[in-house]
């Protein structure tokens, strides 16, 4: 079957186009393969997990009888070093989890509102 001669821009003007149209919308576009919808999915239901486990994190830094001196700790350390204090004093400790989570020792950094944070 053979297609007339004027075809042939049309063809390679669509094929053209169809490509421009994809690298447009998947850079500017906001459109993301599924893979990267889940990635991003899960990166959102971690952030969840974490805020909502921060008023466990405030009530275990309230009912902690060595709370005072903790904060006292807290508030002299600064940057990565007060994450590592808050996560070895076990309030960023997910339940059922061995480990202390580094998000959750943020957030609740944020929640006791420190000096400086």
């Amino acid at each position: 079957m053979t297609f007339p001669e004027w075809t042939k821009p049309g063809i390679y003007g669509a094929l053209c186009g169809a490509i421009a149209v994809s690298i447009l919308g998947f850079t500017w576009g906001g459109w993301t393969t599924s893979g990267g919808a889940q990635e991003l999915a899960k990166d959102h239901a971690s952030e969840e997990v974490t805020l909502a486990m921060v008023p466990v994190c405030l009530n275990r830094s309230a009912a902690d009888p060595k709370r005072e001196e903790i904060i006292v700790t807290l508030q002299e350390a600064s940057g990565f070093s007060r994450r590592k204090a808050m996560m070895d004093t076990g309030w960023a400790t997910l339940p059922g989890s061995e480990t202390p989570s580094r998000d959750l020792a943020d957030a609740c950094i944020a929640g006791l509102a420190l000096d400086g944070s």
